[in-house]
């Protein structure tokens, strides 16, 4: 499989992985946020995400950009909005 070497598609590609993660453990992520620990309750699929990610893209795309952490905030964070937590 080809690396990926422009931006868009980075990004297209770290959105893909982030919904794919939101949308398998959709129990854990509300617990995470209701419980204000969102990140170590998803810690595992997170880090297999990233490498996933890491895996597919070009080095110097990887060293200059921070797509899946945007990624992450985008699609699993901000459509989790309504979920009730202690920070908001």
């Amino acid at each position: 499989m080809a690396t990926i070497e422009t931006p868009e598609l980075a990004i297209r590609l770290a959105r893909a992985i982030a919904s794919d993660i939101s949308l398998y453990n959709e129990e854990k992520i509300a617990d995470g946020i209701k419980n204000d620990r969102l990140f170590d309750a998803i810690e595992t699929e997170l880090a297999e995400g990233r490498e996933l990610y890491l895996s597919r893209i070009a080095p110097q795309l990887a060293a200059t950009s921070n797509y899946f952490d945007r990624a992450v905030v985008d699609v699993i964070l901000r459509a989790k909005g309504h979920i009730r937590s202690k920070l908001w």
